[in-house]
């Protein structure tokens, strides 16, 4: 028996006692629905449950008893609408019932937190940035404008990889490490197929880099790995940073990038020489 078909009946047996635990704490009344006749239990009846997703009393029956049936994603979404689940609920009841559960929504259009903006400066001369799964840039802190040469005209990490001429010019081996960025890429992108919003990034640099274009088209998949990203600043010389990326609970789309200066070169203190001369009164 393999190690999934052995997991199956313990999934099955956790999906059976989720469902059963949400359509107990709602009331007709929650629903809108007139309550009819005696309840001997609390809560709404299968049949119930079964009538506002549309679907076969018989098949939830079956769903909620653990049976090993097929279901689909658009039934999965009316039984959750229909027991009132929260997002993170309606995720957990896909991977019970053996299916991924679908991507959250697109982090653009939500606003960043004070609390995340104040992690971000409070990183001070470190560079840092918060971006989303299409490498969109959500914020930016100073310290990242100030080594990498990020402007307001920078939206994704990927395009200004490639089209961003002073952020480009500080890589030192841009050429040898372009392939696997994008291959990084295409990994993140293999994970929503058909996502509208990885098709816009590749188009807008596809006809912005015949450089990209080429490398896209080598079809090359690679995980991106906490790395050491070294540039060459034009006034601070030779930088060394190792780049460690963190996700956001509560965005699992977003990611949280932090450059921490390499140990046993000097980097930290050229970085903060140059965040100093910023500051400094013309």
């Amino acid at each position: 028996m393999t190690g999934e078909t052995s997991a199956a009946p313990h999934r099955r047996a956790q999906l059976r006692d989720f469902l059963r635990t949400r359509r107990a704490r709602l009331t007709p009344h929650d629903v809108g629905l007139a309550a009819v006749g005696r309840r001997r239990t609390p809560g709404l009846r299968r049949e119930e449950v079964a009538m506002l997703a549309g679907v076969g009393v018989s098949w939830y029956t079956w769903l909620e008893q653990g049976r090993d049936i097929t279901v689909s994603a658009e039934v999965l979404d009316a039984v959750g609408a229909a027991l009132r689940l929260s997002g993170p609920e309606r995720s957990h009841l896909y991977l019970l019932a053996g299916l991924n559960p679908p991507p959250p929504g697109r982090a653009r259009d939500t606003e960043v937190t004070p609390e995340l903006l104040r992690l971000l400066d409070a990183w001070g001369s470190r560079p840092a940035v918060l971006r989303d799964r299409y490498w969109n840039l959500l914020a930016v802190n100073d310290a990242a404008r100030t080594v990498f040469g990020f402007s307001d005209a920078d939206h994704n990490c990927l395009i200004s990889f490639f089209t961003n001429a002073r952020y480009r010019a500080m890589h030192v081996a841009w050429t040898a490490i372009a392939p696997a960025v994008v291959a990084a890429f295409r990994a993140d992108a293999a994970h929503a197929p058909g996502d509208p919003e990885f098709s816009r990034v590749v188009g807008e640099l596809t006809a912005a880099s015949p450089e990209f274009a080429r490398l896209w088209a080598r079809h090359d998949v690679d995980a991106a790995v906490q790395a050491v990203k070294a540039v060459r600043h034009p006034e601070a010389g030779d930088l060394l940073f190792d780049t460690t990326t963190l996700a956001v609970a509560d965005h699992p789309d977003w990611f949280l990038v932090l450059y921490n200066p390499q140990p046993g070169t000097e980097t930290a203190q050229r970085v903060d020489g140059l965040m100093r001369s910023r500051l400094a009164p013309v």
